[in-house]
Parts: C-alpha cells; sequence; structure tokens
C-alpha cells in the first residue's frame, strides 16, 4: 500500500483485491449478481466507510459522503440491500479474503506477537468473547414480540492483533448460549480446513459453570 495515497483509496483497492479473491476462491458463486443502482464493490466500500465516518445515523452518512465525495447514493436502494441474504452471503466471502489480505501485509511487515514463543509457531491462537448488545434499534421481535440481547462472538488474533467477527450467537429473537455456537463453529471450521492446521481459542472462563468447567478445543 502507498503511504501517499488517500484513505478512500486505499479502501477502494483493498475492496477490489478483496473482492477479486473471493470470486477465484469459488467456482461458481451464488452470490455473484450484477446490481447496476448499487454494485456490490461501493456496497461494501460505503459499508467500511460508514464504519470509520463520524456520523449520527446512515442518512447523515449520505448526507456527509455526497459532501465530500460527491456522490449522489441511492438511498431507497442501499437501505433495502442491507436485508439482501446474497450480499449477506457475498460479505461472508468477501470478510474471509480481506482477512487473509491484512494477515500477509502484517506478516510481510514482520509483525507477530507471539515470534517470542516458537513453540507455537505452528499454532493459529486467538482470544474469544461473546458481545451483545441490548435493546438494539434493529433487533427483530420474537413470535411472542420479545426482544432480547442480539450480538455474537468475536476473536482477536493474537499472532497478528487482528479483530474479526467469528460467528452469530443470536439475532435478539432467543435468549444466548455462547459455548454451544462457539463449539459448533469450530466443528464447521475444523472440517473445512486442513487437518494439519491446529487452532486454539483463548476463551471467558465466565461461560462455564463453577461446577462443571468445560473446555473447548
Amino acid at each position: 500500500m502507498l503511504k501517499d495515497l488517500p484513505l478512500s483509496e486505499h479502501i477502494h483497492q483493498h475492496c477490489n483485491e478483496s473482492m477479486e479473491r473471493a470470486l477465484l476462491a469459488e467456482r461458481h458463486p451464488l452470490w455473484s449478481r450484477s446490481c447496476p443502482e448499487l454494485k456490490d464493490i461501493d456496497f461494501i466500500r460505503l459499508g467500511l466507510l460508514r464504519c470509520i465516518s463520524v456520523v449520527d445515523s446512515g442518512r447523515h452518512f449520505f448526507q456527509t459522503n455526497e459532501q465530500i465525495y460527491g456522490q449522489l447514493l441511492p438511498h431507497s436502494t442501499y437501505f433495502k440491500s442491507l436485508k439482501s441474504h446474497r450480499r449477506t452471503s457475498m460479505l461472508e466471502a468477501f470478510e474471509q479474503q480481506s482477512y487473509h489480505l491484512h494477515a500477509e501485509t502484517l506478516l510481510s511487515q514482520g509483525i507477530d506477537y507471539l515470534k517470542a514463543f516458537p513453540e507455537l509457531d505452528e499454532y493459529t491462537i486467538e482470544a474469544a468473547d461473546g458481545h451483545f448488545i441490548d435493546h438494539a434499534c434493529h433487533t427483530e421481535k420474537n413470535s411472542k414480540g420479545k426482544v432480547y440481547a442480539a450480538g455474537g462472538i468475536y476473536a482477536l488474533n493474537l499472532r497478528s492483533g487482528l479483530l474479526r467477527f467469528l460467528c452469530l450467537v443470536t439475532n435478539g429473537t432467543q435468549r444466548h448460549q455462547e459455548i454451544p455456537v462457539l463449539r459448533d463453529h469450530i466443528e464447521k471450521q475444523n472440517k473445512g480446513n486442513n487437518s494439519s492446521q491446529k487452532h486454539l481459542y483463548v476463551y471467558d472462563k465466565a461461560v462455564t459453570d463453577a461446577e462443571n468447567h468445560g473446555n473447548v478445543a
């Protein structure tokens, strides 16, 4: 990445490279589709800009984006796209490649916070924990009109320092149980990974009962 590029251009380049990798990673990605009103790459770029912008709402972000970048965006199309299952699948594929791209960049710069422990070289080690939001404004109600805390599990890579969303625990329509969800995620991950890959998770002990401690490997 060139240091003299503005932040918006860094984001644009990263989005394009991550998207290209995501498309190449799948033979026929079901989420690949042309949307002339709001292209997928623009949808992702806008989402990243929204996260780092100091704004009060989505509409405020659109106003700020128009003032700074001179872009007129289709408001209704954008807000509807936030509920698109196709774009959700696309974001999952994109996130994996974006994460790998960041990891490669950090590794090329010699960043390894575990390099003092060579016995851990063959391990991927992440510190994971659940994060939940009570009364989130976009949380759906269940069939009884009840709303619980919505959230998921996040993981911090102790080697690179990269933080990622690991898996969804609940969308707020039911009570959350973190460990069963984490175990299910790990089982799926182990089936998809090379058997030689070793992975360790460090998790908050508060999720286990005092009389029945459990281990997650």
